[in-house]
């Protein structure tokens, strides 16, 4: 790919005013242009919320059917955790990326409404390029944003859910760096990062659905492209397919066993939830007795057996269980996996 440019310039565009069922999308934007003296140029990127594009496509749904709408545009489920306001998940969406409740959203909505993405948001991208392009004349690139948070980091950032007319990697594989060796494995995410880029002049509480991308003229392609979707990582080769509750659950065949809550609780609480995940579909018995579970199975091997589901069990709510074995059966005694004194200090200052 071509080399990375001197000079990017990135422009909220504002203007647009609240976008309604049916809007004209593409001449909301160029007209919002048009208004603070800018017109869109070759090469130009344009990047759109994806919650106006919802808002134009009339993809509302009732607010108190969130729930049934987010297990609706959910294709797997990849952690959920129990809160005061219900079941929060972070799905597989249908739109294609992994992140919260599926893109269901209800912030800057009407009231008693959530918005819900397009099914296919690399062909709203198309879509709207299209129209920037029959009303401007311009070749251009559009990316469409939403929000998600990270694996290993806190906070949340723009990403490209939709994509058109704009290469959507820089693939380095190949190229030499400066100590010349060869790259093998750098893929830049170049659609993800003019998504976040855009996102620093956007504003999801100043009416600024969109931003103008400037400069990136080498990356903008005559033809719309793989589109986003292509940056999704299918479950098969993802090594975070589940979060880490839900995968010691799934491999002790424990799915069904009730979802766990966000805040962790007691030490007897969490006790009695792996407990229930150890004895799920498994032979013999387990009893709380204080800080410690009896383990009882028809023979040795039974009782064998469970006590590791229960080790295991235990790890997912941060125990850890000492395994003693007495004259009438396993006692696993239970313990803080990390004690509060030897607990990693908060810096000062």
């Amino acid at each position: 790919m071509s080399a990375t440019p001197a000079t990017l310039t990135v422009t909220g565009v504002a203007g647009v005013g609240e976008v309604g069922p049916g809007a004209d999308l593409a001449g909301l934007l160029v007209d919002a242009l048009a208004a603070a003296g800018t017109t869109l140029r070759d090469g130009d990127v344009l990047v759109v919320s994806s919650k106006v594009v919802s808002k134009a496509m009339g993809l509302t749904e009732p607010a108190a059917e969130r729930e049934d709408v987010v297990l609706r545009e959910s294709v797997r489920t990849v952690a959920a955790r129990r809160t005061p306001s219900g079941i929060a998940r972070i799905v597989e969406a249908a739109a294609g990326p992994v992140m919260a409740a599926a893109g269901v959203d209800a912030s800057n909505v009407a009231e008693g409404t959530v918005l819900v993405l397009p099914a296919d948001p690399d062909a709203a991208a198309r879509e709207l390029r299209a129209g920037l392009r029959g009303r401007s004349g311009a070749l251009v690139g559009v990316v469409v944003t939403d929000t998600a948070g990270r694996a290993w980091r806190d906070g949340q950032v723009d990403f490209a859910l939709g994509c058109a007319g704009v290469a959507v990697v820089d693939d380095l594989r190949g190229a030499e760096d400066t100590a010349g060796r060869t790259m093998t494995v750098t893929e830049r995410a170049l659609a993800d990062e003019i998504a976040s880029a855009a996102d620093l002049v956007k504003g999801k509480t100043d009416h600024v659905p969109a931003a103008l991308v400037r400069g990136l003229g080498a990356w903008v392609t005559a033809d719309d492209g793989p589109g986003a979707r292509s940056l999704v990582r299918a479950a098969a080769g993802d090594w975070f397919r589940l979060g880490h509750v839900e995968a010691v659950r799934a491999a002790l065949g424990a799915e069904d066993v009730d979802v766990p809550p966000i805040v962790p609780g007691t030490l007897a609480e969490r006790t009695a939830r792996a407990v229930e995940v150890a004895v799920a579909g498994a032979a013999g018995r387990c009893r709380v007795e204080g800080d410690a579970v009896h383990v009882d199975a028809a023979d040795d091997f039974g009782r064998g057996v469970l006590t590791q589901r229960l080790l295991a069990a235990l790890w997912t709510v941060d125990l850890t269980g000492r395994v003693q074995r007495g004259a009438d059966g396993v006692l696993v005694l239970v313990a803080e996996a990390t004690p509060v004194a030897e607990a990693t200090p908060v810096a000062e200052g």
